[in-house]
C-alpha cells in the first residue's frame, strides 16, 4: 500500500482523472503519512518542489475522512501577493471534492469578510495580522469563527522565524489554540533554511504532539548555471539586460523600490516590454504586472524581495539579480525561480554596479558552493512583542487580568526567554506611563494607551511593523501605489515628476492632510523616494569576502570583466590576509577592517564613541575612524570591553534606534537597552576582535 493509497477516495480520483498526475513528488509522497498521522510536520524542498499540496492533500482528506465541520484550517503566508496567488489553485482544488476556501487580508472587501463569519470555509487563507483583527474586532464572533481550528499551515515559515513577525504570529496560533481547547497541528513550509532542527523546535515549541522533518530532495544542490559579471553602474545594466536573452523570460531582482523603478524605466525606454513589482505599487498595479507578465514570452520584470517567495509568474528562462543579495537563503530562493521545466537548469546571472557587490556576490556564490546557508535565527527577546500582545489580549476580552494574561501566551518561547521580573516590570511600566490602566486586577487602556494606539479602532495594534508616511498616488479613480512624502521635494518652480508602476507622472495636486497625490503621465523623467535601511552583514558573509580579496584563484563563474575587476581590488586590498584586523592609515584618518559583520562593528564603534571620542563608523566588515590615533589608544579600548558591556550601548537616546521595533514606547528603559544590545549587537565577537588587534599589535 502506497502513501497515496491513504488519501480519501474522492481525492485519489481527482488527483488521477482531473489534475491527471501519473505520480506525486517525493515530498507529497512523504508529507502524506506525516500528515494523515496528525503530527507537527517541517516540510523542505526547492521552489517549486510541490511544498503546498505536499500538506492541503492529507489536510483536505482528513476533512473528508474525519468529517472535520466549520473553518478547519487556517492557511497562512507572509504576504498579500503570495495568498493572492494561492487563492486560485486552491479553491480549484477544494472545489474537486466539494470543500470551500476563501481570503481574508487587508485587501479583502467587507462583503466577502461578512460572508467568511456567516458561511465559514474549511480553508481560510490569512496573515497574521488579519488574524489579529479577526481576534480583537467586536464584529467579529471570534470564539464561534475559530472554534473548529483544527491545523495550520504556514507558508515560507522561515520569512516568518527570522523576523518578529513570527512571534507575532505563535502568540496568535496560541490565542486561537485556547479558544479551540485543542492543540493545533503546525505544518511548516521552507524551501531554504540552514537549521531546519531550530525551525521545527521554534514551530512546535508549545505543542505536546510529535514532530518530524520532511525533506526527501536536495535543498542545497549546486548543479547550476551561476554567473557573475562587473558592470559598474545600473545604467550598463539596463544595456546588458536589454541585450542578453532576447525572446526569454527575465526575473531581475534589485534589493530597492527606487533601483526597481529606475531599471524598469531604463529597459522600457530600450524598447523592453517591462513590468515593476514592489510592496509600495497598489494590489492592482502588482497584479496587473504579474498578470501581463506570467502571460508573456520575450519580457522582463524587475522586482524586489517580493517576488523572492513563491509567487507563481509563470515559467522563467533566466533570472538576474542586480548587485547581491545579503544571504545565501534568499539567492537560493531566487535562484529556485527556474529551472522548472524538464531540460533546463537554474540559472542566476549577478550584475555588479559597484565595486562592493562584485566582492559580496563572489563571496555569496562561494559559501553556497561550500554547502552553507544561514542559520534562521528568532529575534532574541520580543520584550516589544509582549507589550502588544497584552494590549490586543485586553481587546480581545474587554480587558485581560493583570495575574492572568500569561495563562493565554505565557508558554511562547519568546515570552519565555524574558525574565518573569522583567514581564512585570513591563506590566508596570505600561500602568506608569498610562498606556494601560489596572482596576481591581484587570488591565485596560488608560489615555496615553488610547492616544498612541486607538486610532481606526485600534488597527495599529494589528501590526508589528511600522509603515514610514507615505503617500497615496492616483491618477483619476486608480491608485497607482505609495511613495515616501520626500519625493515631493523639488526646487521651487520645478515640475514635480514621480516615477511609480514603472512610469513618470506629474503631479497635479497634494493633499497633506489626507495624504493623497493626483497626477497625470508624461514623459519627463522622474524619481521617487523610500526610506529603507541598509542590511546587516552577517559574520559569515564578511570572512567570505576577506577570503575572495585574500585568494588568487579566478572563478570559472566570473566573466573576463569581473575577472579583470577582481584582480584590480585584490591590488588594492594587497594587505588583506586569512586571519586578523587592519588598521590602514589613509588622508581622512584611519580604516579599521574587521571583517567581522555588521552587528559586532557596530558594538565597536559605540565604544569608540563612548570610551575614546572617536566619531566611528561602522559597516560590515570595518569602522572608519577619522579623528583618533587607534594604535596609540588599543589599551583604553581593551578597558572598555572588559566592562559589563555598557560600553558597547549608543551614548545617545536610543530612540532613534529603536524607532523601527514597533511598540518599544512601551518598555522600561533598561529594558529597552538590553533589547537593543539583543537585537544589533554582537558584543561576544567585538570583544574577540579587540583581542585579535591586541595580539597583532603586542610583541
Amino acid at each position: 500500500m502506497t502513501a497515496f493509497d491513504s488519501l480519501h477516495p474522492a481525492l485519489q480520483h481527482h488527483i488521477v482523472n482531473t489534475l491527471a498526475w501519473q505520480t506525486l513528488r517525493p515530498l507529497q509522497e512523504e508529507g502524506i503519512e506525516a500528515v494523515l498521522a496528525g503530527g507537527h510536520t517541517l516540510m523542505l524542498a526547492p521552489t517549486a518542489g510541490g511544498k503546498t499540496e505536499a500538506a492541503v492533500f492529507p489536510l483536505m482528506s482528513r476533512v473528508l475522512s474525519e468529517n472535520w465541520s466549520g473553518l478547519s484550517v487556517l492557511y497562512i503566508c507572509p504576504i498579500k501577493a503570495l495568498l493572492n496567488s494561492l487563492l486560485e489553485r486552491l479553491s480549484f482544488y477544494s472545489d474537486l471534492v466539494g470543500l470551500r476556501c476563501a481570503l481574508w487580508h487587508g485587501d479583502t472587501k467587507a462583503g466577502e469578510r461578512r460572508r467568511i463569519i456567516a458561511e465559514p470555509p474549511q480553508f481560510l487563507l490569512t496573515t497574521p495580522e488579519s488574524l489579529e483583527v479577526m481576534l480583537i474586532s467586536a464584529r467579529v464572533d471570534h470564539r464561534a469563527l475559530f472554534h473548529d481550528v483544527r491545523a495550520v499551515v504556514i507558508d515560507e515559515v522561515h520569512a516568518f522565524a527570522g523576523d518578529d513577525r513570527g512571534w507575532h504570529l505563535l502568540c496568535v496560533l496560541e490565542r486561537i489554540t485556547r479558544v479551540t481547547g485543542r492543540e493545533l497541528q503546525r505544518i511548516g513550509l521552507s524551501a531554504t533554511v540552514g537549521n531546519p532542527d531550530g525551525i521545527l523546535e521554534w514551530l512546535t515549541g508549545t505543542c505536546a504532539g510529535q514532530s518530524r522533518i520532511v525533506a526527501p530532495e536536495a535543498v542545497l544542490a549546486t548543479d547550476a548555471d551561476v554567473q557573475v559579471d562587473y558592470v559598474g553602474n545600473l545604467e550598463n545594466a539596463g544595456i546588458v539586460i536589454s541585450r542578453l536573452h532576447r525572446g526569454e523570460k527575465r526575473l531581475v531582482f534589485c534589493d530597492s523600490r527606487a533601483r526597481v523603478e529606475k531599471l524598469g524605466a531604463l529597459l522600457r525606454g530600450a524598447g523592453v516590454s517591462t513590468f515593476v513589482s514592489h510592496s509600495s505599487l497598489s494590489a492592482e498595479e502588482r497584479a496587473r504586472a504579474e498578470e501581463a507578465f506570467s502571460s508573456g514570452n520575450d519580457c522582463v520584470i524587475v522586482a524586489t524581495s517580493t517576488l523572492e517567495l513563491g509567487i507563481d509568474v509563470g515559467d522563467l528562462d533566466r533570472v538576474i539579480q542586480i548587485d547581491a543579495p545579503g544571504a545565501v537563503s534568499s539567492f537560493l530562493q531566487r535562484l529556485g525561480r527556474t529551472g522548472r521545466r524538464p531540460g533546463t537548469k537554474r540559472n542566476c546571472l549577478f550584475l555588479a554596479t559597484h565595486d562592493d557587490a562584485l566582492l559580496q556576490a563572489a563571496a555569496l556564490i562561494q559559501l553556497w558552493a561550500d554547502g552553507f546557508v544561514e542559520p534562521v535565527l528568532p529575534p532574541a527577546r520580543p520584550a516589544h512583542i509582549l507589550a502588544q500582545q497584552i494590549m490586543a489580549l485586553a481587546l480581545q476580552e474587554s480587558g485581560i487580568g493583570a495575574a492572568t494574561w500569561d495563562e493565554w501566551i505565557g508558554r511562547v518561547p519568546g515570552v519565555v526567554a524574558i525574565p518573569p521580573e522583567d514581564r512585570r516590570r513591563i506590566v508596570s511600566h505600561m500602568v506608569d506611563s498610562e498606556i494601560l490602566a489596572e482596576d481591581q486586577g484587570i488591565l485596560w487602556f488608560d489615555r496615553e494607551g488610547e492616544r498612541r494606539f486607538g486610532y481606526r479602532n485600534f488597527m495599529e495594534l494589528c501590526s508589528v511593523f511600522t509603515s514610514p508616511p507615505l503617500f497615496t498616488v492616483l491618477h483619476g479613480r486608480d491608485e497607482l501605489g505609495f511613495v515616501h512624502e520626500s519625493s515631493f521635494l523639488r526646487p521651487e518652480g520645478e515640475p514635480c515628476v514621480l516615477l511609480l508602476a514603472g512610469r513618470s507622472w506629474q503631479v497635479t495636486s497634494l493633499d497633506w492632510g489626507k495624504k493623497r497625490a493626483q497626477v497625470k503621465p508624461v514623459a519627463q523623467a522622474g524619481h521617487s523616494r523610500w526610506l529603507g535601511t541598509g542590511a546587516m552583514l552577517s559574520f559569515e558573509l564578511c570572512q567570505a569576502i576577506r577570503q575572495v580579496l585574500a585568494g588568487e584563484a579566478v572563478s570559472d563563474v566570473w566573466s573576463r570583466r569581473a575577472s579583470e575587476r577582481m584582480t584590480t581590488l585584490r591590488t588594492e586590498y594587497s594587505w588583506v590576509t586569512d586571519e586578523g584586523t587592519f588598521l590602514i592609515r589613509s588622508a581622512d584618518g584611519c580604516r579599521w577592517w574587521t571583517f567581522a559583520g555588521t552587528r559586532a562593528n557596530m558594538a565597536l564603534a559605540n565604544a569608540l564613541r563612548n570610551g575614546l571620542g572617536a566619531d566611528a563608523s561602522p559597516d560590515g566588515l570595518s569602522i572608519h575612524i577619522p579623528d583618533i590615533d587607534l594604535l596609540s589608544r588599543l589599551a583604553e579600548l581593551r578597558e572598555l570591553c572588559q566592562d559589563n558591556g555598557v560600553a558597547f550601548l549608543p551614548r545617545e537616546a536610543l530612540e532613534e534606534q529603536m524607532r523601527n521595533l514597533k511598540f518599544s514606547a512601551c518598555l522600561p528603559p533598561q529594558i529597552q537597552r538590553e533589547l537593543y544590545e539583543y537585537r544589533f549587537l554582537d558584543t561576544a565577537r567585538a570583544r574577540t576582535t579587540v583581542v585579535d588587534i591586541l595580539r597583532a599589535v603586542t610583541p
